[in-house]
């Protein structure tokens, strides 16, 4: 059997990719690692989206338990837009209806999809057997639908930060389970 740990990154400053970790999104950041370190299994990798958020909500994880933090450029949060969009939440429901639907400079959810995949695909051939990822709320509820196709745009406005799911599969059988809840971060 695999798990997969999708976290989406704790409370930050901004959507850049260089947009820090806001005060509360730091304390996040600790109580996470306590919860991951109270999980009944070990965590044999961490893959992680480059976004310095992304980075910083595992970082203490990472050094509270000695793994290694590995970046792929394919956890990176999806582009809705090359620029910003004043209707984005619109555009944002639309892609969830129509999966080749984008606007210039954007990704569609299909292709951003594919992108995260190729990366799946990968670690399911390694011999880790749970490997924690990092990245964003719009690219993790399009993992989490690849695995389960009820999962759209109601759900990922129902995402928190931080936020964890767990994925386990088992031959054929695929079971998901939400791991976070708002409480827990309190």
């Amino acid at each position: 059997m695999k798990t997969f740990l999708l976290v989406r990154h704790c409370e930050a400053e901004g959507q850049e990719a260089k947009a820090s970790l806001t005060e509360q999104g730091i304390q996040q950041a600790q109580q996470l690692m306590y919860y991951l370190n109270k999980l009944s299994y070990p965590i044999d990798k961490i893959i992680s989206s480059p976004y310095k958020r992304a980075v910083q909500t595992m970082e203490p994880y990472a050094k509270d338990t000695g793994l290694s933090l590995h970046i792929d450029k394919r956890l990176e949060e999806r582009r809705l837009s090359g620029q910003p969009l004043f209707n984005w939440i619109e555009v944002l429901k639309r892609t969830f209806d129509d999966i080749d639907f984008k606007v210039d400079g954007g990704e569609s959810t299909k292709e951003a999809t594919v992108r995260v995949l190729e990366l799946f695909k990968e670690v399911m051939n390694e011999k880790q057997k749970t490997t924690l990822f990092v990245t964003h709320g719009n690219l993790m509820t399009l993992i989490l639908r690849y695995f389960d196709p009820k999962f759209g745009f109601g759900e990922w406005s129902r995402l928190t930060n931080p936020d964890v799911y767990q994925i386990d599969l088992q031959k054929k059988n695929v079971s998901i389970t939400r791991l976070w809840s708002e409480q827990k971060t309190n």
